[in-house]
């Protein structure tokens, strides 16, 4: 005779066993299935994905997604963050200004004079907003006029 403890140590091992069978089984399906897709072509491919969604009756909100996705670096390259500041003109107090350009470009005199005289120039290139915004700021309380692009 069997007592219960040996019984329930039989169920156990069973259970045990038929758990093992589920997870092979499972993963033999799914090693299958990986491997059919694997050997599929693009449009096969695309085929299974439109009757899946059929199937299931997933809506094809991804592509929308990645739509949008895709469409913000290109927002992001129209939003500048670096910016060219250019001397338009000199204006009347022609030595105030290659004082300040020679202050803010690190330039010698010669050179900043000659920046200063051959205007439009760019004094600063790939500057960020704000220092751009400074410096023309700096150059018009001196009488010069700036642009930023």
């Amino acid at each position: 005779m069997t007592t219960s403890s040996e019984v329930k140590k039989k169920v156990k091992k069973e259970d045990n066993k038929k758990k093992e069978v589920k997870a092979a089984v499972g993963k033999s399906k799914k090693d299958e299935i990986i491997k059919a897709i694997g050997q599929m072509n693009v449009l096969e491919l695309s085929n299974l994905v439109k009757e899946l969604r059929e199937e299931f009756g997933i809506e094809a909100l991804a592509t929308p997604i990645v739509a949008q996705a895709s469409g913000a670096p290109e927002k992001e390259e129209e939003e500048k963050t670096e910016f060219d500041v250019i001397l338009s003109e000199m204006g009347s107090k022609k030595i105030q200004v290659i004082k300040e350009v020679r202050k803010l470009t690190s330039l010698g005199l010669k050179e900043a004079k000659d920046l200063v005289e051959q205007a439009p120039k760019p004094i600063r290139e790939n500057v960020a907003k704000e220092e751009a915004l400074k410096i023309k700021e700096t150059l018009e309380a001196v009488g010069a006029k700036v642009e930023i692009k």
